[in-house]
């Protein structure tokens, strides 16, 4: 297979063999192992991996020493040499000691899949919260697998699994690689803090938030760019985008609300990820809706669908408001488009077409807008006439002697924050 993304990495490419362990257990958790390979496949890709080949292993257990078992060693040994291999890259997470012990029996780069994953991710982060996040987890990682990285940290030529930290850094003992954490963390608490002064501001304002959500390649970069005029980086590829994008967006009403592109989830996401990525993941959180993207021309939608559901509710955002938009609808069959589920929760769209754009824009604002209440203010309550602003839209006002009748188009998170209130001057 070869790589079609655009590689800016002047070092050597590197050519892998794949290896993908099913166990029993695997096969008990309903992870789906060939889709897993698939993806693989393609996050080798999008690191700029030459794929030469595919390897699978069935056993009952891993093998606590060798992880595929030393037959099937040997056997990767006879492939990587036939094809030129400089690298194996294994689909389930390994202990430092399996690496220290394949490298050895194989000669070559040993990565894991979660290695792979924080690789891309050095490759994309582009704002000082991004990098260090990826240089926090990659530390976070390796600091427990120091003694088996050895020969891969004094390989020469790069490739992935040497950016990010770098060699020297983490060739030096581990009480420097956790002193090296904490002033991580520190950065990053002293970025989330900016960030969550930016949100109070924000909220204070009463401007609406609503965050893009989807697996990764879903198109909600895409959809970001169409809905906001938005500049960002689009791509056919895994985790085209890291860092969260924010930008707003007009409704039909006129009101503007801002929409904040995430990054995108993928199955067997790295722990450490999702920890150092906590501060930026929180904007899902903060939004008062979430629009779920999902690739319906995915053959594993619903896996797919599973994985983001699961991971918001990790963050503690799965009983959000949401929406789900299914994105690439020109790229489904018919049988496809038909089991789709369509309703006031449910759209089917293509990010590209300007009916669905227009049709995703009413659908956040139906969404967004609850009852129409009135309400008797008295003229000298300035206060709660701003109150009445921040809930909702004023559609109407009528004088009546010292009172003024406000007909409001209430938001319902805003009012539910407000209400309490406003309660003794709503007209039944």
């Amino acid at each position: 297979m070869t790589n079609g993304t655009h590689v800016t990495d002047t070092t050597k490419k590197d050519r892998a063999i794949l290896v993908s362990l099913v166990t029993d257990e695997v096969k008990r958790s309903g992870i789906n192992h060939e889709y897993s390979l698939q993806e693989l496949v393609k996050l080798a890709e999008t690191a700029g991996v030459e794929v030469l080949s595919v390897l699978t292993q069935n056993r009952e257990t891993r093998d606590t020493k060798w992880f595929i078992g030393k037959g099937k060693v040997e056997e990767l040994r006879l492939v990587s040499d036939e094809l030129g291999a400089t690298t194996a890259i294994f689909d389930q997470e390994l202990s430092g000691a399996q690496v220290r012990n394949l490298e050895e029996a194989l000669d070559l780069k040993i990565i894991d899949r979660t290695q792979l994953i924080l690789d891309i991710f050095a490759q994309r982060a582009s704002t000082r919260e991004g990098i260090i996040q990826v240089e926090l987890a990659q530390h976070s990682y390796l600091l427990p697998r120091l003694s088996g990285h050895g020969k891969n940290l004094s390989r020469l030529g790069g490739g992935i699994g040497t950016r990010g930290p770098g060699e020297s850094k983490l060739e030096t003992d581990r009480r420097h690689i956790r002193g090296r954490i904490d002033d991580l963390k520190r950065h990053l608490e002293e970025v989330t803090r900016h960030r969550k002064l930016h949100r109070e501001r924000r909220k204070k304002t009463g401007i609406i938030q609503v965050a893009l959500v989807g697996y990764t390649n879903a198109g909600k970069s895409t959809l970001l760019k169409q809905l906001t005029s938005a500049d960002v980086y689009i791509q056919d590829q895994l985790f085209a985008t890291l860092d969260p994008t924010s930008r707003t967006m007009e409704l039909p009403s006129g009101k503007e609300i801002v929409l904040t592109d995430t990054v995108g989830f993928i199955q067997n996401l790295p722990h450490d990820l999702v920890a150092a990525f906590r501060a930026t993941l929180e904007e899902v959180n903060e939004a008062d809706l979430i629009l779920h993207v999902v690739d319906a021309s995915s053959e594993m939608r619903e896996d797919q669908m599973h994985t983001v559901n699961e991971i918001l509710q990790q963050l503690g955002a799965g009983d959000k408001p949401q929406l789900v938009l299914y994105n690439k609808k020109d790229a489904c069959s018919p049988e496809q488009l038909e089991m789709l589920p369509l309703d006031k929760k449910h759209i089917k769209i293509s990010a590209l077409d300007e009916v669905d754009l227009i049709k995703v824009r009413e659908l956040i604002q139906a969404e967004l807008t609850g009852d129409t209440k009135k309400f008797r203010i008295p003229a000298e309550r300035g206060d709660l006439t701003s109150v009445l602003y921040k809930i909702g839209d004023v559609v109407g006002t009528e004088y009546d002697e010292n009172d003024v009748i406000y007909q409001v188009e209430l938001q319902k998170g805003e009012y539910e924050k407000f209400n309490y209130l406003l309660e003794d001057f709503i007209e039944l």
